[in-house]
């Protein structure tokens, strides 16, 4: 593949001074697109169970749930049950790591199940694993280190 086809491939449609469609999406659209739809089934300290039907607008080109996807899934839940443990702010991310183990289809139902590891003073550990709901079978894993605000002691 020659360079121009791969710069094509990865910058936006119409000239740089143009707005386009995606420009126009309101401001902090992001996480809500991403789990919209989603259903929490259970929730305790230091762990939540979720589900949820994949839809369409989070296929890739292979009409299988985005990896991308199922990072900010992992991102989003792996950051709400640091909640659960009583801590006011997640701060901010360090490191999330995914393995991809399946594909999830469209419509299918699958669960979400996010556990902490350890929540110390200044950093949290979790655990996130999505699975398929009629099998079992494991989607993909993922560990999601986050940095916590130090709270004053003033």
């Amino acid at each position: 593949m020659d360079f121009e086809t791969v710069k094509k491939y990865l910058e936006k449609e119409g000239k740089e001074d143009e707005p386009t469609k995606i420009d126009q999406l309101p401001y902090k659209f992001f996480d809500p697109f991403i789990v919209n739809g989603l259903r929490t089934d259970l929730i305790e300290p230091g762990r939540i169970l979720c589900s949820f039907k994949v839809p369409a607008r989070l296929l890739n080109t292979a009409n299988t749930l985005h990896g991308g996807a199922i990072a900010s899934l992992i991102d989003l839940v792996g950051s709400a049950v640091i909640y659960t443990t009583g801590i006011r702010s997640t701060g901010v991310s360090v490191e999330i790591n995914v393995s991809y183990l399946d594909a999830a289809l469209l419509d299918e139902e699958i669960e979400i199940e996010a556990k902490t590891l350890r929540v110390g003073k200044v950093i949290a550990v979790v655990s996130v694993e999505l699975r398929k709901m009629a099998t079992g079978k494991i989607i993909a894993q993922g560990r999601h280190t986050k940095y916590l605000p130090v709270t004053s002691k003033l």
